[in-house]
């Protein structure tokens, strides 16, 4: 969406004057920024379920003079400050973890459980949501505490279920826009491995489109000894992992992003048994239709052939869509730029490519919220330093090691959305 359909953007932002009012404002609220993080990070909940994530979110956002509503999209949190005339700004967190168990080994690891897809798992915050959410409520804190420098309406958002990119869509299809009106502009970040204090921003396509396959192969179960009495769908997930990845190689353009993972493979229950299904799960990123459309349809005839190859029935193929690339206005974007580069120095970096990992705050954007999506690094400078010294690398996003630290990487968000918001909504 063009950003002329929106209200005109305020005058340049004093940014020497607003930065240091944040660093005081900070100073005073790190400590309790830092036990919400520890806290959300050691009580991680997944998608849908974050009901007691939620609460804790609701009831700081109440203490601020916020009007809250939970239960949007299920589980979601929508926050409402008004304040004057001016325009309304979407500013979005995340509330979910995942289903994985935690190995950083800090004193504050989650080894929370519940259930999921029918087995217990593990949940923890391995993406780095605990650490938007601690942001999320820093900024809230500024923004109030600078009510005099700033006019405007603040819409911020506790979207449930991201990493299932489905949230943002629960939470439109059960009326948001209806309930709070449509924001005139919006802002989301997220936490990645880059250095803890640095902040990322591109304009136009940031992330790429998502697809989930979920693929379940019919064979014929034997004993383990008797393969020739079988159709063996184990054979079959195996050789459709290996087969699918000549569609990206041989199919599409080379010069174009495209990823095909198997993530899971469930067939079975011992190893002399020949079972009688195999249930293949993966994900399909790409950042154009057209190559998005040979994939698919180069899964689809994978899967196919394999089950043929094999005497087997024709599987059982679902492709089930997920989140759209998300495209940054040109406009916002060089404006946010401006006052990153005023506030970081050389700790603000354009980005120049697309990122592979997929974000459904698209939904939003989509429905015409122009937007600004950045990024802050939050890993350890002198780790990474170590680790290229040594040639080990760092553990990133949804690795069981993956752990940003706090400070400064909770100021820097804080720093970074509040500058960008008041940017836009200052007097």
């Amino acid at each position: 969406m063009a950003l002329l359909a929106a209200p005109a953007l305020a005058a340049p932002l004093n940014v020497p004057a607003t930065k240091a009012a944040i660093k005081a404002q900070l100073d005073r609220d790190y400590p309790q920024l830092d036990a919400l993080y520890k806290d959300l990070h050691a009580h991680p909940e997944l998608g849908f379920q974050e009901v007691e994530t939620a609460r804790k979110l609701a009831e700081q956002m109440r203490s601020l003079g916020f009007t809250v509503t939970e239960g949007v999209g299920k589980t979601g949190v929508v926050a409402v400050l008004k304040n004057g005339e001016g325009p309304s700004m979407l500013v979005r967190t995340e509330l979910d973890a995942l289903p994985m168990e935690e190995k950083t080994g800090l004193p504050y690891a989650s080894r929370a459980k519940t259930t999921w897809n029918g087995a217990e798992v593990f949940v923890a915050h391995s993406c780095g949501h605990d650490l938007h959410m601690a942001a999320w409520i820093g900024a809230a804190r500024q923004l109030v505490a600078q009510k005099s420098r700033w006019k405007g309406t603040l819409v911020f958002v506790a979207q449930p279920s991201e990493e299932t990119v489905s949230g943002a869509k629960a939470m439109i299809d059960d009326g948001f826009f209806q309930k709070f009106g449509k924001p005139d502009y919006g802002f989301a970040l997220h936490v990645g491995p880059g250095a803890a204090g640095q902040v990322y921003y591109k304009p136009g396509v940031l992330t790429s489109t998502s697809d989930a396959l979920e693929l379940t192969f019919n064979g014929r179960g034997a004993h383990g000894s008797m393969p020739a009495a079988s159709i063996d769908p184990v054979m079959m997930a195996a050789r459709f992992t290996v087969d699918v990845q000549s569609v990206i190689s041989r199919e599409k353009d080379p010069a174009a992003f495209g990823v095909v993972t198997v993530g899971s493979i469930q067939a079975g229950s011992a190893g002399n048994i020949i079972p009688d299904k195999a249930k293949v799960r993966g994900t399909i990123r790409t950042q154009d239709d057209g190559v998005r459309d040979k994939i698919l349809a180069g899964v689809t005839r994978t899967a196919k052939a394999v089950a043929e190859m094999s005497g087997a029935p024709a599987p059982d193929l679902e492709i089930v869509p997920g989140g759209k690339a998300v495209v940054n206005d040109a406009a916002l974007t060089e404006k946010t730029a401006a006052v990153f580069k005023a506030a970081f120095g050389k700790d603000a970096i354009a980005v120049t490519s697309p990122g592979s990992a997929s974000e459904d705050y698209s939904e939003f954007i989509i429905a015409g919220v122009p937007s600004v999506y950045f990024s802050i690094g939050g890993l350890d400078p002198k780790a990474m330093a170590d680790a290229k010294a040594s040639g080990k690398p760092m553990p990133v996003n949804h690795s069981p090691f993956f752990a940003p630290v706090p400070e400064p990487s909770i100021r820097t968000g804080v720093e970074a959305m509040t500058l960008a918001v008041m940017n836009v909504m200052a007097k």
